[in-house]
């Protein structure tokens, strides 16, 4: 998240005690944070039941809806008191557990604007209640825990999925976000930067998706028996809800309703088309038919792609990170994943993993100081070598991190309860052994 308006502790004593609320930016990121929930229910429900056999159809919705319900009390709870609070470098306090303190700006029914990190070093006024800024960012928070679960759609236990993504974010997600996007943390201290979650959402979620994969092993007749989607409608349904929903990830991003915001909505529309038109592109040049699947997925990759650059890149460098997306992507679902053989069922890893690593690295590349200059920093953050050094650090921290997380979590669940279904359950498909309820 782009965290702009950074003022000085000098000036301070200069600003009133409850910002003013901007009604035009309160109305933004209220319609983002509705887009970004379109995003998970029902985005990434029919993205993901698209692409899996019938027989698992309304088990994969499952996952989606439930984890849109545990991550937002996980939020209001501790996850946003946690993240946005004034802390050490590593971590915030619970001073804001239950979302305690977020009533203080209302006065006879209006709300006022706040200061995010008030007692911090690099306070940030905020023009729309922080009412709203909590909503928008659990619906991130959402969307990245039900990314992950991609990776062993069709064979995990709905319990150990459920306790596994409750521990996932308040240990990856949770202080990776603080790491990254609070004016406190040390990753940008270090000077990293992520507009929308290339690391945060993308880099955390596809790397514990690929540790979710290895640990859970391969479907039962992967590479032997016909895997393939039930209903492909269905996912072409999807992606372009989180297609359009992206505008308000990334627009919503700019934290009101601005120049910066409708730059980032422009660049999320070139590099989505342009991840289409790459992944057909070398799907057409090798297979020799472009698939519907494929130019959809290659939607969603230049989509990842985009994210962390959105705020800091013009046109131009949208196209080509877009397209770029849409090539390497493809090569990491088509290829790495078969030369390496793990199973990530729905390409977590292959998708939002790999997409959100080059966006994160070549944000550094192109980065255009004027769209994020500010009246205190009017030189804006630029391209640099600097940068994209800090960039890589970033990337590689998030790696690190996520999969240790992931791992050491996975085999304690796994040991306490175990991971995957048995075989027979399997065979039979989630939606009647897990739900008792399935597709006529």
């Amino acid at each position: 998240m782009c965290i702009v308006g950074l003022i000085p502790d000098s000036a301070l004593g200069a600003l009133p005690v409850m910002p003013v609320l901007d009604s035009g930016d309160t109305a933004w990121m209220l319609i983002s944070s509705a887009l970004v929930l379109l995003m998970t229910i029902p985005g990434l429900a029919l993205f993901y039941a698209g692409m899996v056999r019938k027989k698992n159809v309304l088990a994969t919705m499952m996952q989606s809806f439930a984890i849109c319900c545990l991550v937002t009390l996980i939020w209001i709870t501790v996850g946003y008191s946690l993240v946005f609070t004034t802390g050490n470098s590593f971590i915030g306090n619970l001073s804001q557990f239950m979302l305690n303190g977020i009533l203080g700006n209302y006065h006879m029914g209006v709300d006022k604007g706040f200061i995010l990190g008030a007692n911090g070093n690099n306070p940030v006024i905020m023009t729309i209640p922080q009412s709203v800024y909590v909503m928008f960012q659990m619906t991130f928070i959402i969307i990245s825990v039900a990314i992950l679960v991609g990776s062993v759609a069709e064979r995990i236990k709905f319990s150990a999925l459920c306790i596994f993504c409750i521990l996932w974010a308040l240990f990856s997600y949770v202080p990776v976000a603080y790491w990254v996007w609070n004016p406190t943390g040390w990753l940008a201290n270090l000077g990293a930067i992520d507009f929308a979650g290339g690391t945060v959402v993308h880099i955390n979620a596809g790397i514990a998706g690929l540790i979710c994969a290895l640990v859970a092993g391969k479907r039962l007749g992967y590479g032997r028996s016909d895997l393939a989607p039930h209903n492909v409608g269905y996912a072409v349904m999807g992606a372009s809800l989180l297609w359009i929903g992206w505008f308000g990830f990334n627009g919503g991003s700019a934290l009101g309703a601005n120049g910066r915001a409708a730059m980032a909505v422009l660049v999320t529309q070139i590099a989505a088309a342009a991840g289409g038109i790459g992944w057909m592109s070398i799907e057409w040049t090798i297979r020799k038919k472009p698939t519907v699947l494929g130019i959809v997925s290659g939607a969603v990759a230049g989509l990842v792609v985009i994210t962390p650059a959105a705020g800091f890149v013009m046109p131009g460098p949208a196209l080509l990170m877009g397209f770029l997306g849409g090539l390497i992507c493809f090569w990491s679902c088509s290829y790495l994943k078969r030369k390496l053989g793990y199973d990530d069922s729905l390409d977590a890893f292959g998708i939002h993993g790999m997409g959100g690593i080059i966006g994160a690295i070549l944000t550094g590349v192109f980065a255009f100081g004027p769209l994020s200059a500010t009246e205190t920093d009017p030189v804006g953050i630029s391209a640099s070598l600097h940068l994209v050094i800090a960039q890589i650090e970033a990337v590689a921290v998030t790696i690190i991190w996520s999969s240790l997380v992931s791992f050491v979590l996975l085999k304690i669940i796994d040991c306490l309860i175990g991971l995957r279904v048995d075989t027979d359950s399997e065979r039979q498909g989630l939606d009647m052994v897990l739900h008792n309820e399935q597709i006529n």
